[in-house]
């Protein structure tokens, strides 16, 4: 059986749907889609804090996981207007500038709260 340990944020969601923030397996860390709700459970006010605090919350579960983002090897970001790619990337590249892992931007219909704009996920390697 394969070794893993669970990361939990806390978050209502994570018993309701069956899953962890992150997972840490064989080497490896798996941040779940992380969108930007802020402390008081409400969807950041814009796009690119939206990014920023689905980066935050990530950056806490890696901690948690024993990393940081220089483990980060891969990044996969859904959002729901490709148009706000600039503010999105901002956000990203204030954490991953210097990092630059393999990412992918992708336009989705909706997430699953109309008040989100954005999701990421992210891979690590220890």
């Amino acid at each position: 059986m394969l070794n893993r340990k669970r990361i939990s944020s806390g978050s209502p969601w994570e018993p309701r749907v069956g899953y962890s923030r992150a997972v840490v397996a064989g080497g490896a860390i798996y941040v779940s889609g992380t969108v930007g709700v802020e402390a008081d459970g409400t969807a950041a006010p814009d796009t690119f804090r939206q990014a920023q605090r689905a980066l935050e919350i990530i950056g806490q579960a890696l901690e948690q996981a024993g990393a940081g983002f220089e483990h980060v090897v891969r990044t996969r970001i859904f959002v729901t207007d490709i148009g706000e790619f600039n503010e999105i990337a901002r956000a990203h590249a204030a954490v991953f500038a210097d990092i630059r892992p393999a990412t992918s931007m992708v336009q989705v219909s909706r997430l699953v709260d109309p008040a989100f704009r954005v999701e990421i996920e992210v891979d690590a390697i220890l």
